[in-house]
């Protein structure tokens, strides 16, 4: 490391604890909140994402683009809930579906007729025929590897290095490998993502890295006959953003159709976000099996999985039994119709475009101006700023990132009233549909303000 590198990198931590103690010091409340829930709820929050530093923020209620915390403090929300939150909050459309929806009824355990509306919109939007509905991605991604699986006869399947598809054993593979587990990157090691995952089903999924050709042809031919499918984030979504190199998914298609298996997109971070068709619209390649939740329900659990004719006929015919008891409840389905029906028109994705469009010549600018490190990734109504000169594209290239920036970045936001998604390089932002210009302007001079704290 040269002089100016480690003063650089001085500078960088001096900034992480200034703005950690003003953070805390923001939210006494939050503090109180977790140590109370501390002796009742494991580690004091509902999800082990939600451990932060320094702290978990606890938040009172949301409106249009806001949202607050326990102290009062008000945010833009470009958190997004992970993705979820495409509609805002409490947006109208969203409050009528459900509120008529639970004076009638949330919950049967048979169809209701909004079912097949949100059925021939989801067919509209992503060209697949048939559909069944979850109530979580991680539901949806663990029928598509059960439903391959069942297809086809076969028990191993593909994912690829660096993606999340949920907390189920088959896809808890190589989530967040750390660098010495890794292996080479011609045959990446199946390496499980957290305890509890049995060796014996790690080692029924194998690892490609994201944008290799090759490195999948080579999986597929070492396992002649015996490979189910593959899941896929068509862009991957956890590692910033990393989109697909120009026929990258055509060719991933082809490959495993050659080879007697199949093609899961996992959607369910895309699913709207990308835009009106999510990220097979916008790459114009069709899976055989995708996989829908988080901004589909509006804000209430909804996921959906589609399929072709043959595939998904196989479980009309009792093939492979999709069930649950939640799965495409009444309240769930009102809420999907409405987001997708009344929710996200063409003009709300036309409004979506171009405040994404403010956000990236914005921060390119200050970018430009400070002569920082890094670049602007976006698709839709997701973006990413990247740490670094290089282009991503692929987990391995994301490892070198150095995660600080990010976290400084997300505490300079936070202290100055703009929500981002914790967990730094992994996560995006996302806007919704009532977001405005004052908003997005409000994230811009606070990334100033960032590229400021870092050049001073």
């Amino acid at each position: 490391m040269t002089i100016q590198q480690d003063l650089r990198s001085t500078q960088l931590d001096e900034l992480i604890a200034a703005e950690s103690a003003t953070f805390v010091s923001r939210q006494p409340l939050s503090r109180s909140m977790r140590e109370r829930a501390s002796g009742v709820m494991a580690g004091g929050v509902t999800s082990s994402w939600q451990i932060t530093q320094p702290q978990a923020i606890w938040m009172s209620h949301g409106t249009g683009s806001k949202i607050y915390d326990v102290d009062g403090n008000e945010y833009v929300d470009l958190h997004g809930g992970y993705g979820a939150g495409l509609a805002g909050h409490a947006h109208p459309a969203i409050i009528d579906a459900v509120q008529h929806q639970v004076t009638r009824g949330t919950h049967f355990a048979q169809p209701s007729e909004r079912a097949i509306d949100v059925a021939d919109l989801l067919t509209d939007r992503f060209g697949l025929p048939l559909w069944r509905y979850m109530n979580s991605g991680t539901e949806a991604t663990m029928d598509a590897i059960h439903l391959m699986r069942a297809f086809t006869g076969r028990d191993l399947i593909i994912k690829v290095e660096g993606c999340y598809h949920g907390h189920h054993d088959s896809v808890q593979v190589s989530v967040l490998p750390e660098e010495d587990e890794i292996g080479s990157a011609a045959f990446p090691n199946s390496v499980p993502s957290s305890a509890g995952i049995p060796r014996a089903i790690t080692e029924k999924t194998l690892v490609v890295s994201f944008n290799d050709l090759d490195g999948l042809r080579r999986v597929l031919e070492q396992h002649p006959g015996q490979i189910a499918g593959m899941i896929i984030e068509p862009i991957m979504m956890n590692a910033g953003i990393i989109p697909p190199d120009e026929g990258y998914l055509a060719g991933v298609k082809a490959l495993l159709h050659e080879h007697g298996a199949l093609l899961t997109f996992d959607e369910v971070k895309t699913g709207l976000t990308a835009g009106p068709g999510g990220a097979t619209g916008v790459t114009g390649v069709t899976p055989d099996v995708i996989c829908l939740a988080k901004a589909i329900g509006g804000g209430i659990p909804s996921a959906a999985v589609g399929g072709s004719e043959d595939v998904m006929g196989f479980v009309a015919e009792g093939g492979y039994e999709m069930v649950g008891t939640f799965n495409g409840n009444a309240m769930a389905m009102a809420a999907t119709y409405a987001m997708l029906h009344d929710v996200l028109t063409p003009q709300v994705h036309v409004k979506l475009q171009e405040l994404q469009d403010r956000v990236v010549l914005g921060l390119e600018t200050t970018i430009a101006s400070y002569g920082l490190d890094a670049h602007v990734v976006s698709v839709g109504a997701k973006g990413c700023v990247v740490f670094q000169n290089d282009r991503v594209r692929n987990y391995r290239g994301f490892l070198g990132i150095d995660d600080r920036f990010n976290h400084a970045h997300w505490l300079t936001q936070l202290n100055n009233n703009v929500f981002l998604p914790p967990w730094g390089k992994m996560e995006q932002w996302l806007i919704s549909v009532q977001h405005d210009e004052e908003d997005i302007d409000r994230f811009l001079g606070n990334f100033t303000l960032l590229a400021e704290g870092l050049t001073r």
